[in-house]
């Protein structure tokens, strides 16, 4: 992993030289990380919004996240060509990946495994949708490995006849935009990344707090 590259520089020099709007299959995490990068990109591509979430629990959970996401692009982009598509739910895809990594914390082990199969289906999803880039809005994040998902990234593209869009969108303030668009259509912020292990670790964390 390189630690030094500027993703941020990478893309800014990237979006000058695009002709037309070219296609663009930008994997979704949740909405209000989606509003900032929408908000930023629709002017330099035709974009396709995956959500792809296996992990998330319970599925009511996954259900409202989805509902959300929708909901922000009718809002936010009502007379936009911004599609959104809904990958499978399996949780128990995410589960037997990540066997024996229960106890990781957040962040660690079991994350990279989380990440490389959401990436994997993103960059699988371009090359059926016919998309010319891909990308994923988790970048967004202060709590994401960018380095990380760029890398996996940048490694599936070829595989898929699709090109990564270098990425790390909490730059330039987008984490801070993202949180003020968030308020502006009052978007559901979860408090947890999604998955069942993430959420008891939240819960421990909560319960500590209160106890000091």
């Amino acid at each position: 992993m390189n630690q030094k590259r500027n993703y941020q520089k990478e893309l800014e020099r990237i979006l000058p030289k695009l002709e037309g709007r070219p296609t663009l299959l930008l994997h979704s995490c949740c909405a209000p990380c989606s509003s900032y990068v929408l908000e930023y990109l629709v002017k330099y591509f035709k974009i396709t919004l995956f959500y792809y979430k296996p992990n998330i629990a319970p599925e009511s959970e996954y259900r409202y996240r989805v509902s959300e996401l929708k909901r922000l692009v009718a809002e936010m982009l009502p007379d936009s060509d911004v599609t959104v598509v809904e990958g499978r739910y399996d949780p128990e895809r995410f589960a037997q990946a990540v066997r024996g990594l229960e106890k990781e914390p957040e962040g660690g082990k079991r994350c990279m495994v989380c990440y490389r199969m959401r990436m994997e289906e993103a960059a699988k999803a371009a090359e059926e949708l016919g998309c010319e880039y891909f990308t994923t809005t988790l970048t967004i994040s202060p709590m994401k490995n960018a380095v990380a998902l760029n890398d996996m990234m940048e490694e599936l593209g070829p595989i898929h006849s699709v090109k990564a869009l270098p990425s790390d969108f909490k730059k330039k303030e987008g984490y801070k935009r993202s949180i003020v668009l968030s308020g502006d259509y009052e978007l559901y912020r979860q408090d947890y990344c999604g998955c069942i292990y993430s959420k008891m670790e939240r819960e421990a964390q909560k319960k500590a707090a209160e106890q000091n």
